[in-house]
């Protein structure tokens, strides 16, 4: 958690564009949810190859196929998400500092390392209230706000266009079959 990636939050978005390909029975390819979000397919593959590993999403093999959530939205956390992209990083690491100060010269009391640093004791805790509140945002209550933000007829769109998407990849499948 030192740092949360730009990789989690697209990642966040692809899942909750997962909820509304739920919706339709359309699994969304790497390749469409790169296209929803004008990226990179190969980062979108990257970032659900982790997904995948962590049991957050499974893939869908054949024509017509993608990625799906692996369990039910109210049972993954951002939390979850964030440990899956970027790993289970501390927010700070302590440096012992406080045993170089120049008033110690080459003998630091025992004092003066004593126990947990005040100031890494101070992260800790941060850390751990932020944890907290990540582990209490699920996707569906993360797709909840967003769609109390949105206009009515955006989920309407996503899955429209999802739902566009899966005669054009049957077509390229027949093609390749026939040609």
């Amino acid at each position: 958690m030192a740092h949360i990636s730009a990789g989690v939050e697209y990642a966040l978005h692809c899942l909750l564009f997962l909820i509304e390909a739920e919706e339709i029975d359309q699994p969304a390819s790497a390749r469409d949810l790169a296209e929803l979000q004008k990226i990179s397919p190969e980062f979108v593959a990257k970032l659900f190859t982790k997904l995948q590993k962590t049991g957050i999403v499974v893939a869908r093999e054949g024509i017509g196929g993608g990625f799906a959530l692996a369990r039910p939205a109210t049972d993954i956390t951002a939390l979850d998400v964030i440990e899956a992209i970027d790993g289970r990083k501390p927010l700070f690491e302590c440096k012992e500092i406080r045993g170089q100060c120049a008033l110690f010269g080459d003998r630091t009391p025992a004092w003066a390392e004593d126990g947990v640093c005040s100031i890494h004791a101070v992260m800790i805790e941060a850390e751990k209230r932020a944890r907290e509140v990540m582990a209490g945002h699920t996707l569906a209550s993360i797709a909840g706000r967003a769609a109390s933000k949105a206009p009515k007829e955006h989920a309407g769109n996503i899955k429209d266009w999802l739902a566009a998407r899966r005669p054009q990849r049957r077509r390229r499948g027949a093609a390749a079959k026939a040609g």
